[in-house]
This record gives C-alpha cells, structure tokens and sequence, in this order.
C-alpha cells in the first residue's frame, strides 16, 4: 500500500526510482560478468555479448534491456576498468618521497595493474565508435594533470615564471611522457617472450622519464630537489607566510 500511494503521490516518481535502482543494478552484474569473461580471455579474442548474459545468468535480450548497443556496454566496462585502475594508481600518486621515487611507484604501479590484467589493459585501449570521452584519455588527462602539478611546484620552488613557450608546451610534453609508459608497456606485455623482468622494465621507464623531467628542468636552469615533496610544499608554505 505504501508503494501505490508513493506512485500517486509523486506521479509515478516512485517507480521511475525504482526502475533506475533496478536497472543500475543489473548494469552492475552486467559489467562485473563482462569483467570475468575479459580476464579470462586472452587480449585481442573476440568477446560475444552472448558469453557476458550467459555469465551474468541473463538472456541476451534481458541484457539490452540495460545497455543501448554493444558500444554503450564497451563503454561502461572501459568506465569500470579506468575506475579500477585509479584504485591502484591513487596511492602511488601520493607526495610521499623524493620526485625521483614518486616516479618509480606511479611506474610500478602501472606496470603491476597491466602485468595482472593483459586482456583489461587491452581492451581499455580500444577506441569505441561513435562521439564522446575515451574513458581512458580521461583517466590519462588526470594523471598528467598531477605530473603537471608536481612540475609547477618545482618552478614555484625556484620562483620563476615559466615563458609562455613553455607554458602553452608543458600539456602536451606530459601527456607524451604518459604516452611512452603506456607504448612501452603495450609492446611489453604484447611479445612472445615477455622480456625485460617487470622489475627491469619498470626501473628502465622510471630512469626514462626522471632523465627527461630532470633535462628540461636542468636545460631552464632549474634543479629538482632530491627531498620528499611534502618536505619541499612545507617549506614553501612556511615561506609565504
């Protein structure tokens, strides 16, 4: 009784609620089913909508009632695995420790999520069709706006003003320094024999980017501190008071 009156009240609202509470839901047993085929999958196999309603205990009509076409279940399963991987990358993104050190967590971290997930790290790298945000350049966009951040601390340090050369260069820099991680880790993980070590592989990329981070530093006549961010913050901090 509670329930119709509710529909009354509210012109339906109530099971328009419950309609949305239903359907996000079942979106979520949809998209944790599509997750369990992927990882079980080898990256490149073809992954029938068929395989996730069957893992999901649905039919495949019952499936579409949830998701607009198979570019809009794509897309919330590349959404799901970015979600995921931000759990892994968040704390290595951390202040804790020397620039150089941060740098080799947010490496390691990265390489740790690919090396346990190939088929997720491969299928969050396909380009869906149709308009609208990659989840993955999203994903992307945030880290290198935190790299961007750690490189104005350093300039703030020093206090100078960046040219507006490299100001308007700096966006674009980063987002090719992530660029690098993620090819090298593609062509990695993508060989027969999977060669370097992963613990190689991730002190190789980690030297890559702190040498071309400390060189355009160096090249502008600046020096990264070699002391913890949150040490070099404070001291900033305490002089602007």
């Amino acid at each position: 009784m509670s329930d119709e009156r509710s529909d009354l009240e509210y012109g339906g609202d109530g099971r328009r609620l419950r309609w949305l509470a239903h359907n996000q839901a079942r979106r979520r047993v949809i998209i944790d089913a599509a997750i369990r085929v992927l990882e079980r999958s080898e990256p490149g196999e073809d992954i029938q909508v068929q395989l996730i309603a069957e893992e999901a205990g649905l039919a495949r009509t019952v499936l579409y009632r949830h998701f607009h076409d198979r570019v809009d279940l794509d897309l919330a399963v590349q959404q799901r695995i970015c979600k995921d991987l931000a759990k892994v990358l968040t704390p290595a993104l951390s202040l804790d420790g020397r620039p150089v050190e941060i740098i080799r967590r947010m490496v390691e971290a990265f390489v740790g999520w690919a090396t346990k997930h190939p088929t997720l790290f491969w299928f969050v790298e396909l380009e869906l069709p149709g308009p609208g945000a990659h989840p993955l350049a999203e994903s992307i966009e945030q880290v290198g706006e935190y790299i961007e951040r750690l490189m104005n601390t350093v300039v703030q340090f020093h206090g100078i003003e960046l040219s507006a050369r490299d100001r308007a260069g700096l966006d674009p820099w980063v987002f090719g320094l992530i660029g690098q991680v993620f090819a090298s880790v593609r062509r990695w993980s993508s060989r027969l024999e999977v060669q370097p070590s992963a613990d190689s592989l991730v002190d190789m990329l980690a030297q890559s980017l702190w040498l071309q981070i400390n060189g355009m530093a160096a090249a502008r006549d600046l020096q990264v501190p070699d002391v913890p961010l949150v040490e070099l913050i404070r001291v900033m901090e305490k002089s602007d008071k």
